[in-house]
């Protein structure tokens, strides 16, 4: 079974399979939209990774995007993933750091009952 960044469809397949006829991919990949592996031989071959852009290529062309606009989109959407990765990634590194401060307590110490006790001796005043 192969993995989405397997690179296993030639191009007229990827194609068939994305909807749209092999002179856009040619398109998408000249625009830089697109960047399909290569085989030794320089033949283009497409993931289901690939594939998956194409599609949303296709909506946000659908939706009246030129591909200017589109390439502008998906750029902000893998700076987004990766900032949402970074993110995570800080979270935990901040919840390992606190949970290393917790264990650091020392937990020999008992606390204190702490209990108010009425003083019942005279109080001297000074005015």
């Amino acid at each position: 079974m192969p993995r989405p960044d397997d690179a296993v469809y030639v191009i007229s397949v990827a194609a068939e399979i994305a909807g749209m006829h092999p002179q856009t991919l040619r398109i998408y990949e000249r625009k830089g939209l697109l960047d399909p592996a290569r085989t030794a031989g320089g033949s283009r071959r497409y993931s289901d990774a690939d594939i998956e852009l194409l599609r949303r290529i296709q909506d946000l062309t659908n939706e009246g995007l030129n591909l200017a606009g589109v390439h502008r989109v998906l750029e902000l959407e893998a700076e987004n993933r990766r900032l949402a990765a970074e993110v995570e990634h800080l979270r935990q590194e901040a919840r390992e750091r606190v949970d290393a401060v917790h264990r650091s307590y020392r937990r020999d110490l008992v606390p204190v009952r702490q209990a108010v006790v009425l003083y019942e001796g005279s109080r001297s005043r000074s005015r």
